[in-house]
């Protein structure tokens, strides 16, 4: 059982605990989670993805993860924006994602309200949330990263009042987690501090 330290994966280096519960872990939280993410549609992406996750754990979401891309158009706002009910009736019938009608209904809506934003507008709006990376000590075990910051609470709240569903403050620090905002790979990760792997487009 773990402590909640890193631990040693097979190659002998020490990686944050959940990185080691499942092999397609690995090579997400080495490559992706925690590296800056750009651009409106990879941010819409991952915003979605979040939302599906909620209630679910993140392996049942990665091992989907080509399937959701296949169902959404591999999550173009402006193509996802212009899904038609029969669209809508096809992603509840599609087995390759998590066919939840409230989650489904929220990223349609989301791609809607985001197609009348301007570009780069929701980029701006999510890392402006980012916190001063000064103030924030490396955790070193588990039990010191937060579910929840007054920063995602914050962006939280103004992507609720942007029109914007299924972000409440958890989902939001997930994002903030998961597309570099914050750096919560712990002190002795290997991950941590790694040089910054910026995906995605503006």
């Amino acid at each position: 059982m773990s402590d909640g330290t890193a631990l040693a994966g097979l190659d002998g280096a020490l990686r944050c605990p959940w990185a080691l519960s499942a092999p397609e872990y690995v090579t997400y939280h080495d490559e992706e989670w925690g590296r800056a993410v750009h651009g409106d549609d990879a941010l819409f992406e991952r915003l979605s993805l979040e939302a599906f996750q909620s209630g679910l754990s993140w392996i049942t979401i990665l091992r989907r993860r080509p399937g959701f891309r296949a169902a959404f158009a591999d999550f173009k706002i402006d193509a996802v924006a212009a899904f038609t009910d029969e669209d809508r009736e096809r992603l509840l019938a599609d087995t390759g994602i998590i066919r939840n009608r409230a989650k489904i209904d929220a990223t349609l809506a989301n791609a809607r309200a985001l197609a009348e934003w301007s570009p780069g507008e929701l980029d701006a709006l999510i890392w402006s949330h980012a916190p001063d990376p000064a103030g924030r000590p490396a955790p070193e075990t588990l039990a010191d990263v937060p579910p929840v910051t007054p920063e995602s609470t914050a962006l939280s709240k103004a992507l609720k009042k942007r029109g914007l569903r299924f972000v409440g403050p958890t989902t939001a620090y997930a994002l903030m987690q998961a597309c570099g905002l914050v750096d919560d790979h712990l002190a002795a990760c290997v991950a941590r501090g790694a040089p910054s792997r910026v995906r995605g487009t503006a």
